[in-house]
C-alpha cells in the first residue's frame, strides 16, 4: 500500500503515533510467545501476559482508526455518494464531518467526567497482575476521538479542495488546540492528590511534550506547501487479473461443442 502523505500539523501527529502503535501487534505475538514457552515447557505460566495483551490490543483497536482516517481507508458507503455531482459530494463530505464532530462533542461531554475520576484514583483492572486499563484506556477513547475528529476536519481542508487561507487557518487553530490541551492537562497530571504512579507521570509529561513539537513541527514544514488532493481512483476489478468477459459475467466459451 501507498501511503497517502502528510501533510499539515493533525496529519503528522496522526503518523507519528500510527508508526508507534504498529509495533503493538508484534508485542503481543512476543508476549504471547512467551508465555507458551513458559507454561508448556517450563511449567510457570505467567500473571501478566493475558492483561498486558488485553491492554495493549485495546489500545491498538482505539487508535488504529486515526490512522485509517488520516489514510483515507475508513469504510465509507458510495451507493448515492458516486451518482451526486461534485458540489453534492462535497456536501456530503461536510455533513459527514459536521456529524462526526456532533458526536464527539457529545462522548467527550458524556464521558470526561468518568475519565476523569478513573483516571485520578489511577483505577486498575483487579486482577492478580493488577494493569491500570480503565485508568488509561477510558481517557484514551476519548482523547482518540478528539483527534480523528481534528484529522477528519484537516482531511476535509485538504481534498475539498479548499483555499490556502481555510488551510492555513485550521492548521493555527489545530496547532494552538493541541498545545492548550497538552498545557491544562500538565496540572491535572502532576496534581499530588491523584493516584497516578510517578513514572506514569514523566512518561505522559514526555507523551505531551512531544506531541507538541510534532505538531509545532508539522505547522512549520507545511505552512507553505499546497497539499494533494486525494483523489480515490481505487477499482477493485482492476486488481483481479481476468478477461473482462468473466467479470462481467459472460465467460468466453472454453471450446466444448
Amino acid at each position: 500500500m501507498v501511503e497517502h502523505e502528510c501533510n499539515g500539523p493533525v496529519d503528522w501527529l496522526s503518523w507519528a503515533f500510527s508508526r508507534i502503535c504498529m509495533w503493538g501487534p508484534a508485542l503481543i505475538v512476543g508476549i504471547i510467545f512467551y508465555e507458551v514457552v513458559m507454561r508448556y515447557v517450563f511449567s510457570a505460566p505467567t500473571l501478566w501476559v493475558n492483561e498486558m495483551s488485553l491492554w495493549v490490543g485495546g489500545a491498538i483497536y482505539l487508535t488504529s482508526g486515526l490512522y485509517s482516517m488520516q489514510q483515507r481507508s475508513h469504510i465509507r458507503i458510495f451507493v448515492l455518494y458516486d451518482m451526486m455531482p461534485s458540489f453534492m459530494q462535497k456536501l456530503f463530505n461536510l455533513l459527514s464531518v459536521i456529524c462526526l464532530m456532533i458526536f464527539a462533542f457529545s462522548v467527550v461531554w458524556g464521558g470526561f467526567g468518568e475519565a476523569a475520576a478513573k483516571f485520578a484514583r489511577w483505577e486498575t483492572f483487579g486482577t492478580a497482575f493488577d494493569p491500570p486499563i480503565p485508568a488509561t484506556n477510558k481517557s484514551l477513547v476519548l482523547i482518540t476521538l478528539l483527534f480523528v475528529t481534528l484529522q477528519a476536519i484537516s482531511n476535509l481542508v485538504r481534498d475539498w479542495p479548499a483555499g490556502a487561507w481555510l488551510r492555513k487557518g485550521f492548521d493555527i487553530l489545530a496547532t494552538i488546540t493541541i498545545v492548550a490541551l497538552a498545557i491544562r492537562a500538565t496540572p491535572r497530571v502532576l496534581d499530588p492528590a491523584n493516584s497516578v504512579p510517578y513514572w506514569w507521570k514523566v512518561g505522559i509529561l514526555a507523551v505531551l511534550g512531544v506531541s507538541c513539537l510534532i505538531v509545532i513541527y508539522g505547522l512549520w514544514r507545511d505552512f507553505n506547501r499546497t497539499p494533494t488532493p486525494f483523489v480515490d481512483n481505487h477499482d477493485p476489478a482492476a486488481e483481479i487479473d481476468l478477461p473482462d468477459e468473466v467479470l462481467s459475467g459472460n465467460p468466453p466459451a472454453t471450446g466444448r461443442t
